[in-house]
């Protein structure tokens, strides 16, 4: 047994080796085709981290929330407003009492974004703790309709988002006086700017990882799955599903703000366009594509997913010119998607990668019949719960044997 568990422990040790330097080389061989690629890959690690955020909400509690972009939306203009000229030009108290410019750095930005972010997911989760499925499902896209909306608006008495035409000039992240904006000489390599990036997206991608397999496996993750499973059951057995409700919907938002903050850093402009209902719609598809409250299934499916799109506009552009133009690349694009979705699910319903305990509900004291003897009798527990063989039970004559009172 020590022999085994040790050739597994170094067999895992082996492959996170590997998996560790193909992960460091993958964006300097990926540079050799383009940087366009390798911004592809940050692209879908930022999709990675919303869908280990959703996942929290969705695969582990079992709450639909078709309005997660709205705290992406919130981390992000958290950043926009306190690393931009943004507010020095609209305010001039804040352009006396900042002279250089508004650039709030990165370390107080990103645990203020996650802050501001899962404060938003507790609001949201406070009047919908009654709801479930559909109910909660409008709710939670109400709302994030409303902060699309707002950003959108809020130009207007006093211009602090700059409305549809969003917010540039964005400060780009900046570790120890290395700036990832710029192009850096490292160990004799070319790091230009998406390969920086891909680095610091790795690195907060391994780390939500981490949180997600230590909270699955605690005691907040399982009264999470108990919830999912069965929310009356879970209540009666003692769990308190309003707190743990509102920390499913705190702990998600807060993913959600962190990825928002690295998402206007790296595009350098942000908008409320980018925050639409189509971009939740699609998260909460890499999760379920993915294989819901399963971590490796989860992460596949928002790889999949936030790659797919990229990687068919070089499929659907020789379309368009097979059929001179008479087709439009980016609506067969987005038709060659949706039929890789139904395909998807049509194959695997459960996922790409479904988590082996999701779906299995064993009924309530059910369990396996007892085998029966020879003569067709079932045997009868014994007082210390071993079972009798039939054969030793004497038979009845069928007589009611009357007991004294």
């Amino acid at each position: 047994m020590t022999r085994f568990s040790d050739a597994t422990r170094q067999q895992k040790l082996v492959v996170l080796i590997g998996a560790a330097v193909l992960l460091c080389i993958l964006p300097f061989v990926v540079q050799m085709a383009g940087n366009a690629w390798v911004r592809i890959i940050d692209i879908a690690l930022l999709y990675v981290l919303l869908a280990l955020g959703l996942n929290i909400v969705v695969g582990y509690a079992g709450l639909l929330d078709l309005g997660y972009v709205a705290f992406y939306a919130v981390g992000a203009y958290m950043l926009g407003l306190l690393a931009s000229p943004q507010l020095t030009d609209t305010f001039v108290s804040f352009k006396d009492a900042f002279e250089n410019g508004l650039h709030t750095p990165w370390w107080v930005v990103i645990p203020l974004g996650a802050l501001v972010a899962g404060g938003a997911g507790v609001l949201l989760g406070a009047p919908t703790l009654k709801l479930r499925g559909d109910y909660l499902a409008i709710v939670t896209l109400g709302f994030g309709e409303i902060v699309r909306v707002f950003l959108n608006n809020l130009d207007a008495p006093v211009n602090i988002t700059n409305g549809p035409k969003g917010i540039t000039g964005i400060d780009e992240i900046s570790i120890f006086g290395v700036s990832l904006g710029k192009t850096q000489n490292f160990f004799g390599l070319e790091w230009p700017k998406v390969t920086n990036y891909y680095f610091l997206f790795l690195i907060l991608v391994i780390f939500a990882v981490v949180i997600c397999y230590r909270l699955e496996r605690s005691r907040i993750g399982r009264a999470w799955m108990a919830i999912r499973e069965d929310e009356v059951a879970a209540k009666a057995m003692g769990i308190n599903t309003r707190n743990l409700k509102l920390l499913a919907f705190g702990m998600g938002a807060t993913f959600g703000g962190v990825s928002g903050v690295m998402f206007a850093s790296f595009q350098g402009f942000i908008s409320p366009e980018s925050f639409s209902l189509p971009e939740s719609v699609m998260i909460v598809a890499m999760v379920v594509l993915g294989g819901i409250g399963h971590l490796p299934g989860v992460i596949v499916g928002a790889l999949l997913l936030a790659a797919l799109p990229e990687v068919l506009r070089y499929v659907a552009g020789p379309l368009q010119q097979m059929t001179d133009g008479r087709l439009d690349a980016s609506i067969l694009r987005q038709l060659l998607i949706a039929l890789a979705m139904i395909g998807i699910m049509l194959s695997r319903p459960r996922g790409l990668w479904p988590s082996p305990e999701h779906g299995r509900v064993r009924a309530a004291g059910a369990e396996p019949p007892p085998s029966q003897g020879p003569a067709g009798e079932l045997p009868i527990k014994l007082p210390h719960g071993e079972l009798a063989p039939a054969t030793q039970i004497p038979p009845t004559t069928g007589h009611i044997v009357p007991t004294e009172r």
